[in-house]
């Protein structure tokens, strides 16, 4: 009997359609994965096997072959145990498949299955519902953790499962059609009491002034001084007197951040709010500060980054200690120097607390 459900994959940024076929014969017990799968692929077998057992679902026998099209594009990561699973009820029973063909026609499923079946979160789930919506899909199976990013989508109906079983039912007894899941709206004010002020800065009134001009122009801005002057604690105050971020603005960059793994339960509401922050070590290597890889990915690390836009404030630090004096470096063709009271002869510089560009 044969299944077929619909994934998606992440590439670089953006959604790519993953048709998951499922083909089970009378044969001797056999498990086969075809279409470039990754090792995170491969090793679902064990996770759904231990899934269905744990959710009271019937265990499929016989050969099972499982293709994930295009075949010519390498699958990565544990997405697809969700909609491998569901394939596999779908291929199999006794008087029928357990889940209709049609209830699977225009709905696409993600998700991660652990041991005992519930599903958990998984990565760049926003740019999968935007494919999902641009590719004529009705509704979409996500985790419980990832709803309010999916839900940021209109026009496509979300629904949210946490276990194996939940996804079954949804699909087998009441054919993909339930109570989609609602966002919660954002305020109408941005809640930016994580953002720290400038008010909390005493003196340092050039560099505010140099920094506040910065911030208003659009412009890089260049701090050197030696340690402790006060570069790093001014930098990140920076996107406190930014403009908030449109809606475009906040949907691009939470979509960088839903790929990156970088959201961590930060967007209450699917949408990353307040422009982010990064402070990385002066020697950060170009793929570390951008990101890079063979399937692109966005910078990861203990803050949120977004190098090559020109809608999200960053912030990258330099140092350098030496006799010979300070090290500095500057992103972009613009930049405004603010000299900070010397203290001694190491120095510190960061560069640029600004509106990134592509030509930085």
């Amino acid at each position: 009997m044969l299944s077929r459900v619909w994934s998606r994959a992440v590439l670089g940024v953006d959604a790519l359609p993953i048709e998951i076929e499922t083909h089970i014969e009378p044969n001797l017990p056999r498990w086969t994965v075809v279409g470039l799968p990754d090792g995170a692929v491969r090793e679902s077998r064990d996770r759904i096997i231990a899934a269905l057992a744990n959710s009271d679902l019937p265990r499929p026998r016989g050969a099972i072959t499982i293709n994930l099209a295009p075949a010519d594009v390498r699958k990565e990561g544990s997405a697809f145990d969700l909609p491998m699973a569901l394939g596999l009820l779908a291929a199999s029973g006794r008087n029928g498949p357990l889940i209709p063909a049609e209830a699977l026609a225009d709905v696409v499923i993600v998700g991660e299955l652990s041991l005992d079946g519930s599903v958990r979160p998984v990565r760049g789930v926003l740019p999968m519902a935007a494919h999902a919506r641009k590719s004529g899909a009705r509704a979409m199976i996500v985790p419980a953790g990832n709803a309010p990013e999916a839900a940021v989508v209109d026009g496509l109906e979300v629904y949210a499962v946490g276990t194996l079983r939940e996804a079954f039912d949804l699909l087998a007894e009441h054919g993909g059609h339930g109570e989609p899941f609602v966002r919660r709206p954002p305020s109408e004010t941005p809640d930016r009491l994580s953002v720290e002020d400038f008010a909390d800065v005493k003196g340092q009134e050039g560099v505010k002034r140099a920094l506040e001009v910065a911030a208003a122009g659009g412009h890089n801005a260049l701090m050197v001084g030696p340690p402790g002057s006060g570069k790093t604690m001014l930098a990140r105050r920076l996107p406190g007197i930014l403009p908030p971020l449109t809606n475009a603005e906040a949907l691009e960059t939470t979509k960088i951040h839903s790929v990156g793994g970088m959201l961590n339960g930060a967007a209450r509401h699917g949408l990353v709010t307040e422009r982010p922050f990064r402070a990385p070590h002066h020697t950060i290597s170009n793929a570390g500060l951008c990101g890079g890889g063979s399937n692109p990915m966005p910078a990861s690390g203990r803050a949120p980054a977004r190098c090559r836009s020109p809608i999200t404030a960053c912030c990258f630090s330099t140092s350098c200690r030496s006799s010979s004096g300070a090290s500095s470096k500057s992103f972009g063709s613009r930049s405004k120097r603010a000299r900070l009271p010397s203290r001694g002869r190491g120095r510190r510089s960061i560069s640029p607390p600004g509106l990134c560009s592509s030509r930085a």
